[in-house]
């Protein structure tokens, strides 16, 4: 289906609407456009309402700060009208100059306009995030498929209900201004809003942790952070004060591998996979309870960047994956996961296959118990304000709805107090719930009252139990009419300590079954991942210690990583387990729908320009987005059927696209030299092709992207260096087959077989 097909410009009531639906950006299959109508060239003078949304966004449901749905069309709780306002709705007359004692005499303090805008500024910005202050977010809608019943009564996941969500992504080390595509572990916080009350599933992309035991979160956070003489290096981990942390603190060492795999550095947050880390607790109508671990699975597949890609986009595009959720929402290629779990028998020892339910640092491996589908998640409008809603948006482990239910895991009992104490201070007080994206869509009568930001106006003369004067009420539920109850677990203890389980000891076997399962090309990468960040160690020490950490997951890392770093390889301190590979744990060996899939076209006006609009209709018509590239930007045949151009030689960079086509090999652009754009080799000049073009070809080529050329594309594909029989290099009489076998080879994500280690 066209992308365009599945995102209309939705109806809209009122004239200003109506001049929307008039004015639509031309060629809008395109996702990018920054409002919904293209902007006059001189400014606006004549008075009219604010455009809405565009068809892609939309703001939190419209319900009261009690979760009472109120009715009220989303435009109506947005600023409104035709002039400039204080915040109080006086009309104003002036905006660009202080009230002051004539015209060069000193402001006034009676300038209340001053102060008032002044004064909001100042108080813009809240604390961001100590972890995860670097996200995206988009609506969507989570459809239950009801194969949870037997083991659990959440309403939500019943036969084919729907629930509003909101999901959030985020990296965790860096700052809101950090890049997107570094080396970390990413979020995964969805917020359900039930007819039940809240549920938040708060995760992340790596289905375990570094530590064991939330009183160390403050650790291994600081140990993540810049240093702190220098506030360096930002959003990464290649510094000593993290590897000194987690080779001293060896429990980090699985989480540690699966961030140096491919994982740590994801092509998309839609290609990216969710976990619920903890093992949490079903309960059934009947009162049995089952342990669980949730995940979510990409309906594109799990696929990730490549090292050299991701920092090149840190540069050139440092906002690529929340442009890259947003773009495929816009053009209608609704990213999709399936939320699973799997289950295990909830025993006294809470033990699977000899594995510790209760360690954060321990998978189950899906080959022993099979991931079952739940429910569908769908994600299908951007948000409408980043601050209010991304920004804003309050996730809490402690947002349960009958029945699920929290276990003794002792990162998840710590986390349930930290998530509020967090909301608390970042979101001013205690009424942080009644924000609009954090509002609950159940009714609730809390008898909490005042607070920092209270805007529910509250009835009664009776806040408290028990009372009479209210008439009683609040009153309290029981199980059969919906409350909340905790499983009666029972405790074991007979004295107070500070200590874990003798299983929560065994740091290296599942870090070895990690490796085991990798394809040699994953291998690689994990080498040169962790070749690389140690090298950017200042201390010897640091690095030959993680070298002995290596030495018990696997000789051969420990091995290749040694030689790098020009040191010894030490021998293990410990038996190698023996464990059977999971075929899960890779990302390579299948093939994946391609919806949001970015394809490059390169053509200029004297090559096939009939073949590009077949493919560039081709491509739309697969869901995915084509993006023409020329030398100068501008349409191409302006006097015929125009060809608009997005990208130019100048701007565009082989990172941005999945796939190249080439309608031909254009010659050298108007500012192809060295003193107006620095990626030109002036003595590359000579060949007759852009080197830009060039540039961006063999980029490609290295980060084993699919290309195809024909006409004469093929040229510059050799012009590059690229072998025309090369993996993943296509050469056809004709775009539509170009297209064709360029597609087939997108689906499995790269031309892996680029990546074989050289004999």
């Amino acid at each position: 289906m066209s992308a365009t097909k599945k995102n209309p410009v939705k109806a809209a009531t009122g004239k200003v609407a109506e001049k929307v639906q008039e004015a639509v950006h031309p060629g809008n299959e395109i996702p990018g456009a920054p409002g919904p109508v293209p902007p006059p060239l001189d400014e606006p003078t004549e008075p009219a309402e604010p455009l809405p949304p565009k068809p892609d966004q939309r703001g939190p449901d419209t319900y009261s700060p009690t979760g009472q749905e109120t009715g009220v069309p989303q435009e109506k709780v947005a600023q409104g009208g035709e002039y400039l306002t204080t915040a109080q709705g006086a009309r104003l007359y002036e905006t660009d100059h202080s009230l002051k004692a004539g015209p060069r005499g000193p402001v006034l303090l009676q300038d209340h306009h001053l102060r008032e805008k002044i004064t909001h500024f100042d108080h813009e910005r809240i604390p961001e995030r100590v972890v995860h202050a670097r996200g995206a977010a988009a609506h969507g809608i989570f459809q239950g498929y009801g194969t949870a019943g037997q083991i659990t009564k959440a309403a939500f996941l019943g036969k084919d209900v729907e629930t509003p969500v909101f999901v959030r992504f985020s990296t965790v080390l860096g700052s809101r201004g950090s890049a997107d595509t570094v080396r970390d572990t990413r979020g995964f916080a969805t917020k359900f809003y039930t007819d039940e009350g809240v549920f938040d599933l708060v995760g992340n992309n790596i289905p375990v942790f570094f530590i064991q035991d939330a009183i160390k979160f403050p650790d291994v956070i600081h140990a993540g952070k810049p240093h702190p003489d220098r506030e360096i290096p930002q959003a990464q981990s290649a510094h000593d004060t993290f590897w000194d942390f987690v080779t001293l603190h060896t429990e980090a060492t699985h989480h540690t591998l699966w961030n140096m795999s491919d994982r740590g550095i994801p092509r998309s947050y839609r290609m990216m996979e969710g976990f619920g880390v903890h093992t949490f607790r079903f309960v059934n109508a009947e009162g049995a309870t089952t342990l669980v671990k949730f995940h979510w699975k990409p309906k594109l597949g799990v696929h990730s960047l490549v090292w050299e890609e991701a920092q090149i986009t840190a540069g050139v595009d440092p906002d690529f994956h929340r442009r890259d959720l947003a773009d495929a929402i816009e053009a209608g290629a609704y990213p999709q996961w399936e939320l699973g779990v799997q289950t295990f028998p909830d025993t006294d020892d809470q033990l699977f296959e000899g594995i510790d339910l209760l360690d954060p640092t321990k998978i189950v491996p899906e080959e022993l118990a099979p991931v079952q589908p739940i429910g569908l998640l769908t994600l299908n409008a951007n948000p409408s304000n980043y601050f209010a809603e991304t920004e804003q948006v309050a996730f809490h482990l402690g947002h349960l709805v009958p029945g699920i239910d929290v276990t003794n895991d002792p990162l998840f009992q710590g986390r349930l107090f930290s998530y509020l104490d967090t909301q608390i201070s970042r979101l001013g007080g205690p009424n942080f719930a009644q924000l609009p994206i954090n509002r609950t869509h159940a009714p609730v009568n809390d008898m909490l009252r005042d607070g920092m930001h209270q805007t529910a106006v509250h009835r009664g003369a009776a806040p408290y139990r028990p009372n009479s004067l209210d008439g009683g009420c609040p009153f309290l539920a029981g199980e059969d009419t919906g409350a909340y109850i905790e499983v009666p677990e029972p405790v074991h203890a007979d004295r107070k300590v500070r200590d874990a389980a003798a299983s929560f000891d065994d740091h290296y076997s599942q870090p070895r079954l990690f490796w085991l399962s990798m394809t040699p090309t994953e291998r690689e990468h994990i080498v040169a991942a962790y070749t690389f960040e140690l090298s950017k160690c200042w201390e010897t020490s640091i690095k030959e210690r993680a070298l002995r950490v290596l030495a018990n997951i696997d000789p051969e890392l420990c091995g290749e990583v040694a030689t790098g770093l020009g040191l010894p390889a030490p021998e293990p301190t410990v038996k190698l387990a023996e464990p059977d590979p999971s075929p899960a744990l890779s990302q390579l060996g299948a093939t994946w729908p391609l919806d949001g899939r970015i394809v490059g076209i390169v053509a200029s006006g004297d090559q096939d320009l009939d073949g590009v609009r077949s493919i560039r209709q081709a491509t739309l018509d697969a869901g995915m987005v084509p993006l023409v590239i020329a030398p100068a930007g501008g349409v191409l045949d302006a006097d015929g059927d125009p060809v608009t151009v997005q990208r130019t030689f100048a701007n565009a960079r082989s990172t941005e696209f999945d796939a190249i086509l080439l309608a031909g090999a254009p010659t050298p652009g108007a500012d192809a030299y060295g003193a107006r754009d620095a990626k030109v080799d002036d003595v590359a000049v000579a060949s007759g092709i852009d080197p830009r073009l060039l540039l961006m070809l063999a980029e490609a080529f290295r980060h084993g992207k699919a290309l195809g050329a024909w006409s004469d594309g093929a040229d510059a594909l050799e012009a590059a260096g690229i072998a025309l029989d090369a993996a993943g290099v296509v050469t056809t009489d004709s775009a539509d087959a170009a297209l064709e076998r360029v597609t087939e080879l997108l689906a499995a994500h790269r031309a892996w077989d680029r990546f074989t280690q050289p004999v």
